[in-house]
Order: structure tokens, then C-alpha cells, then sequence
């Protein structure tokens, strides 16, 4: 876990170089994230931006790294037939897209990976 001295969202973001393809590829998703599923709440949590349904279950995160950014998703196994690049791991049905600089991004494919991520149902299995 990456510890930070951010105590919201907005200054999660802030606290990253203005400018770094780390803050830029971070300002992008959390844009998709408010545009793609705006009922989904926005906190500071485990060091990182973490997105809650109405059940306060999480359903995604962003997390800023030194050298690279993640785009998680706790039911990103159910998720992968949007995007192949999410990779497995950790509990729960976790798969996580790595960012490095110069990674392709397809904003249409964001919008949809976040649009069904906020859909589904929560599997702890």
C-alpha cells in the first residue's frame, strides 16, 4: 500500500505532479468513472481512490504507483471480455488493468468496463 498524505479525492489527484502521465492517465478514468457511473461514491480509501456502490461494496479503484498506475475492479474476472489486458489476482473476483507510461487507452472501452462494473452484483467467491 502506498501511503499518502491526501485526505480526499481531489487531493489524492493534487498530490501528484501536475502534468505526470501518472496524474493525467488518473484524472482521465476518474473522468469516466463520474461520466460512466455517476451513483457510485468516490472515497479516499486504502491509500488510493475507491469507488462504492449504494450497498457500500467496492467496485473499482484508481491507485497512482511511482512507476505505474492501476485501474482495478473487484468483479474485473467477469469483466475481462471488455478488456483482455485485466489481469487476476487477489480476492474475490479481482482483476486489475496495469498503466504504464504510453499504454493505449480506448475511452469508449473505459466507459463500458466502468458502466458494467457498477452493474453487477458483488461476488465474494
Amino acid at each position: 500500500m502506498i501511503l499518502t498524505a491526501a485526505k480526499t479525492p481531489d487531493e489524492y489527484i493534487a498530490c501528484h505532479q501536475a502534468g505526470s502521465w501518472q496524474r493525467v492517465y488518473a484524472e482521465a478514468l476518474r473522468a469516466v468513472v463520474h461520466e460512466s457511473a455517476p451513483q457510485l461514491q468516490e472515497r479516499l480509501k486504502w491509500g488510493h481512490l475507491v469507488y462504492f456502490n449504494a450497498a457500500d461494496e467496492p467496485v473499482l479503484l484508481i491507485r497512482i504507483e511511482p512507476q505505474r498506475l492501476l485501474f482495478g475492479f473487484w468483479q474485473g474476472q467477469r469483466l475481462r471480455h471488455i478488456e483482455p489486458r485485466l489481469r487476476p489476482g487477489g480476492k474475490y473476483q479481482m482483476a486489475t488493468l496495469e498503466l504504464r507510461e504510453g499504454t493505449a487507452l480506448d475511452r469508449a472501452k473505459m466507459l463500458q468496463l466502468v458502466a458494467e462494473a457498477a452493474e453487477l452484483g458483488w461476488d465474494q467467491g
